[in-house]
This record gives C-alpha cells, sequence and structure tokens, in this order.
C-alpha cells in the first residue's frame, strides 16, 4: 500500500468515527435538511475551558457587531434560524432569561444560519426577541467554536464565561431551567 493510499485510508476512518460519534447525539430530521440535537449538556470545568472565538459580522439590519462588545459579560451564543421548528419551541425560553438576567450581566447573541434577515427579523418579531443577532449564513462563526465545542445540531446554545471561555454547550432545544442552571454555574465557577 502506498502512502497516498493509506493517507486517504486514514481520512476514511477518520471521518467514519467522527460521523458514527455523531450518531447518537443527534437526530437527522430528513425533510428540512438539518440535524436537531438531542439536548445533550457538554459543560467544561473552568481550568480545561478553550478561549472562545470572536464572533463577529453583521446584524440583522446590516449593522456590524461583535462578542467583543459584551466583554466582561457571560454571553449566550444561540445557534438559530427562523425555519426551525426547536428554534421555535425554545425561543420564549431564551427571550424571557434574556430578560431577566441582563441586570447580572448576562447578554444574550443570536448566531442566524441558513437563513436571511428578513423572515428571522419576522421570527424575532413574533416572539419578541430583542437582543441581537448577527448574519452566520456563511457558518463561519459557527464554524470557529471547532477549537473549544463544535456544534452539529440546531440549535445549539453555547454559554461563554466572563472571562471569554466557552463553558458550556447544549446542542438541541433547551427549558428555561436549563439554560438558567448553565449560567448560574457558568456564574458560580468562573472567578
Amino acid at each position: 500500500m502506498t502512502n497516498r493510499q493509506s493517507a486517504r485510508l486514514l481520512v476514511v476512518a477518520l471521518m467514519a468515527l467522527v460521523l458514527s460519534a455523531c450518531v447518537g447525539g443527534v437526530k437527522d430530521t430528513g425533510d428540512d435538511g438539518f440535524i436537531s440535537g438531542n439536548g445533550e449538556i457538554t459543560f467544561i470545568d473552568p481550568g480545561k475551558r478553550q478561549p472562545a472565538p470572536e464572533l463577529k459580522g453583521t446584524d440583522l439590519d446590516g449593522n456590524e457587531i461583535s462578542s467583543a462588545d459584551f466583554a466582561g459579560q457571560v454571553l449566550v451564543v444561540n445557534l438559530w434560524g427562523s425555519w426551525c421548528a426547536p428554534c421555535r419551541a425554545e425561543a420564549p425560553a431564551l427571550q424571557k432569561a434574556s430578560s431577566e438576567l441582563a441586570d447580572e450581566k448576562v447578554q444574550f447573541l443570536g448566531l442566524l444560519t441558513k437563513d436571511n434577515p428578513a423572515p428571522a427579523k419576522a421570527f424575532n418579531a413574533e416572539f419578541g426577541i430583542d437582543y441581537p443577532s448577527i448574519d452566520d449564513s456563511a457558518g463561519r462563526n459557527q464554524a470557529a467554536f471547532a477549537d473549544s465545542l463544535p456544534s452539529v445540531a440546531i440549535p445549539t446554545t453555547w454559554v461563554i464565561d466572563k472571562n471569554g471561555k466557552v463553558a458550556a454547550r447544549v446542542m438541541g432545544e433547551l427549558t428555561d431551567a436549563t439554560l438558567r442552571g448553565l449560567v448560574e454555574q457558568t456564574k458560580k465557577s468562573t472567578s
């Protein structure tokens, strides 16, 4: 076997391993071209956390925005799309938590994926979402989590601690209680 054939075999084996690891944690919904998560929660101990990527782009109105604008706060980042049924289901919990936790230096930031600003704005109006979202149609910001806690599901929510490190991830729809628990756990574990 040549080196080139060995390299190809290794790549195929690694791809199979990655795909098989995803099978138990996510569900392919088939018709709408996305994978929804099963609610799997990952929480990272403070000493093992990786720096969060700087998320940047334009908001739904075309204005420049960056996660750096919220430095020193706990940041809840939600990957979503207006077409995503689990995103619609969790939207009221996200907005409620965003409103109620704002005085505790907790900021919410959406990452709009596989969508356009017009339906996203209608979604936000329907659910009363008033925190900003970055138009991430190209997936660059989502992909930037590859070094910490990558996402293979929509929705995915990350919690970034006040020191700018990725503390937690939920792949799939979350509840208000789960979200608040992760934010509180993050705040308590970060010095």
